[in-house]
């Protein structure tokens, strides 16, 4: 799976995780994750939906240094080769 798929496959994750009106389509690496409107407890439906639809496991904590878009790819992509 590219990165450019992980991205595409967040987009619709995230998308159907926030409420707010964002448009998933221009969402990019650098957007932050709280700026989608994901708060702490949307981000544990967020986790579930991603081990879910990726095949990972993983604890919350290791989601600490994760503030962008593109740090939780480059999270799924590290998890997805262990």
């Amino acid at each position: 799976m590219t990165r450019e798929d992980i991205l595409g496959k967040l987009r619709g994750i995230m998308g159907r995780t926030s409420q707010a009106a964002v448009d998933w389509d221009r969402v990019g690496e650098q957007n932050t994750i709280a700026s989608l409107g994901i708060d702490s407890l949307a981000m544990l439906d967020l986790m579930y939906d991603l081990q879910q639809e990726f095949g990972i496991e993983f604890e919350p904590q290791d989601l600490v240094n994760v503030a962008t878009v593109g740090d939780l790819a480059g999270f799924i992509e590290k998890r997805m080769r262990a």
